[in-house]
């Protein structure tokens, strides 16, 4: 038998954007910085409201708020991005969420913190964000290029989870000491150097044919484009499928208390078991771009993931639950990957504020509504129960997803760059 021997570049991360887009470095490191920063405050915030009400339903709740008013930001965003500079848009939105994570850390020092300005600030900050997300994402088809989407995805992914492999145990040592007021200033602190970094960006003027300039019928102009392409569809109902039915980060304050009898550093730890799986996802995909069946590919990690969820459920010891994480979070970066580079791939420049709009509104919305429905389910059945159920729920689906859907499973990275159906045509969008 003929041996094809593996060679470390095929497995390492693709480093070639860092080399070819030095402005695509900045994006890095201000993504990351932003994330360590947020993740500082989604576990203070989860923390904060579980104190104050005792409530998974509330910790829940507070999610759904902020993944409402993202999803009302964002594909406002969308809209903005494809008719406006997107670095200024950028920046700006960066610098403005900067005074919601003050009012955070003001409320967080008072005797008794109100639960009102932590929905206020949910509010606040899932519409801020919301509407330079998508001006963000829209930067980095035109830096690295077609044929470099897959690796960029990769060091998006990287620079992502850098925050959140380190944001969470933080957050849970300076909860347990300093206090949650510490958390959000942090998070403050860390958008403001954000800012500055994409500052050194130079300006990105809105594509020649920015298409419909009407917001409502600019947003209908994106939806369309991805309901006509089946993969592009695909793509974000097996996420949606993945994040409603098995999604318990919400639960993860009471599992770490009731549960496995820790305190805050459990929920640190908790929250940092799948960033560490996306870590690893990350520094090994360098044949994320490669692979031929990546439709197959994408749907079998998915069912890792759903798979992974039920057995944190499943067991009582901490370890074997963080063990069952790692692999969640493997599992669910690969399949970030392999989505953003088929998404960016198959979206022409004119279209990629609204359809990455469409995008980070789905990967948002869908796990507050399942944190909301896992909080709900808590109600019912017994904790450690949820994730069981829940877990199988989404192997269940994306496999019936995935059978329906055989343009979904043909669907490639290895094939002609930016490859689309012809009934996918923008100009052919009504």
């Amino acid at each position: 038998m003929l041996e094809v021997p593996v060679r470390l570049g095929d497995v390492v991360i693709d480093v070639g954007p860092l080399r070819a887009a030095p402005e695509f470095r900045f994006v890095l490191a201000a993504q990351a910085i932003s994330m360590l920063g947020t993740h500082l405050t989604v576990v203070a915030v989860n923390v904060q409201v579980y104190q104050l009400t005792g409530s998974s339903v509330q910790v829940g709740a507070v999610g759904l708020v902020f993944g409402v008013a993202l999803l009302v930001g964002m594909l406002t965003g969308g809209v903005v991005a494809d008719l406006a500079d997107r670095r200024t848009i950028a920046v700006a939105t960066r610098a403005a969420v900067v005074a919601v994570f003050v009012g955070l850390a003001v409320n967080a020092a008072l005797p008794a913190p109100h639960l009102w300005v932590v929905y206020v600030a949910a509010v606040l900050a899932g519409g801020i964000n919301g509407l330079g997300g998508p001006a963000l994402m829209a930067l980095v088809p035109a830096l690295v290029g077609p044929e470099r989407l897959a690796a960029a995805a990769a060091l998006t992914a990287l620079s992502i989870q850098f925050g959140a492999v380190i944001g969470p145990v933080l957050a849970g040592v300076i909860a347990a000491g300093p206090g949650l007021a510490v958390c959000f200033a942090l998070d403050a602190l860390c958008f403001v150097i954000s800012a500055v970094l994409l500052c050194f960006l130079a300006p990105v003027p809105p594509p020649e044919a920015a298409g419909e300039r009407r917001p409502i019928r600019s947003i209908a102009e994106g939806i369309s484009f991805v309901r006509r392409d089946r993969v592009l569809s695909g793509i974000l109902l097996i996420d949606t499928l993945a994040m409603v039915f098995a999604m318990p980060y919400a639960l993860f304050p009471e599992l770490a208390t009731e549960h496995f009898g820790g305190g805050p550093q459990t929920v640190g730890l908790l929250y940092s078991a799948p960033a560490a799986g996306a870590l690893l996802a990350a520094f090994v995909s360098g044949w994320a771009g490669r692979v031929r069946a990546t439709g197959v590919v994408l749907t079998g990690v998915v069912v890792v993931w759903g798979v992974a969820i039920a057995c944190v459920g499943l067991t009582a010891s901490l370890w074997v639950a963080l063990v069952a994480l790692v692999f969640a979070g493997l599992a669910d970066t690969t399949s970030e990957i392999l989505r953003r580079a088929l998404m960016q791939q198959r979206t022409p420049d004119r279209l990629q504020g609204r359809v990455g709009s469409l995008w980070l509104a789905q990967g948002t919305v869908a796990p507050s509504v399942g944190n909301m429905a896992a909080g709900v389910l808590s109600r019912v059945l017994p904790t450690a129960a949820v994730p069981v159920v829940g877990g199988l729920v989404c192997v269940v689906a994306v496999v019936a997803l995935t059978l329906r859907r055989p343009d979904l499973r043909r669907a490639s990275l290895s094939g002609p760059v930016g490859a689309r159906p012809v009934d996918a045509d923008p100009q052919a969008v009504e």
